[in-house]
């Protein structure tokens, strides 16, 4: 079984210098996680590339929801190119409509902008209308790297069903899990085919505090001994 990927969430260099040396293999690149993480400026993750060999997947997102109006993709649009410039390795978008189906207009525009480089589906698909629709549309969608899912808004505890689910319809393979993962989770996800594992609050005292390579360093080890 190869081993698993693990992203840390990253707000400046000195987080992700603090994943590197923690034997993180990616890093997620947001600003301003009282939203939930929004896009962050192209002068981060230039200086993140700079400081730090891991690949950055880089957050395209202008508010705190899921929707997305054609003024906001417009400048998202315009942040894609800057920011790949900067030294983004890939990108991670997705939206809903206002109903709560997937946004296929909104996303394949993003997904237009930023190709060739791969992306990220993030947990708006837990946040779905109708979620095995959601993931449906998603994974035929070109150029997908992984899909940052805990199965439920609630996170991974209460989306274990969810996750089962979908590792039995073959999609363990882009599944990224992530939001409320715990140390207890991880072998079954393993055992279902994860791949993929994504930390944010885990690898750090508080988002008041920077990662810690120790939380990341332990992280590591749970999933290279699940």
């Amino acid at each position: 079984m190869t081993a698993p990927l693990l992203e840390v969430i990253a707000l400046d260099v000195r987080d992700a210098v603090a994943a590197e040396e923690g034997g993180a293999d990616r890093l997620e690149v947001v600003s301003d996680m009282a939203s939930g993480g929004l896009t962050p400026s192209a002068d981060v993750v230039a200086a993140i590339a700079e400081a730090c060999s891991l690949p950055q997947m880089v957050m395209l997102r202008g508010n705190a929801g899921f929707t997305a109006t054609a003024e906001e993709l417009d400048g998202l649009r315009e942040e894609a190119r800057e920011l790949a410039k900067a030294g983004a390795g890939g990108f991670v978008f997705g939206f809903l409509t206002e109903e709560g189906t997937v946004d296929l207009e909104a996303t394949e525009a993003l997904i237009h902008a930023v190709a060739p480089l791969p992306w990220t589906f993030h947990r708006a698909v837990d946040n779905a209308a109708d979620v095995r629709a959601a993931w449906r549309a998603v994974r035929l969608l070109p150029n997908l790297a992984t899909v940052l899912t805990s199965g439920s808004p609630k996170g991974v505890g209460e989306g274990l069903p969810v996750l089962r689910e979908r590792t039995d319809a073959g999609d363990g393979e882009i599944v990224m899990a992530g939001g409320g993962l715990k140390e207890e989770h991880v072998p079954v996800l393993r055992q279902w085919g994860v791949r993929a594992f994504h930390v944010g609050s885990p690898a750090r005292e508080s988002w008041a505090h920077p990662v810690d390579p120790s939380r990341v360093r332990a992280w590591r080890h749970i999933l290279d001994h699940a």
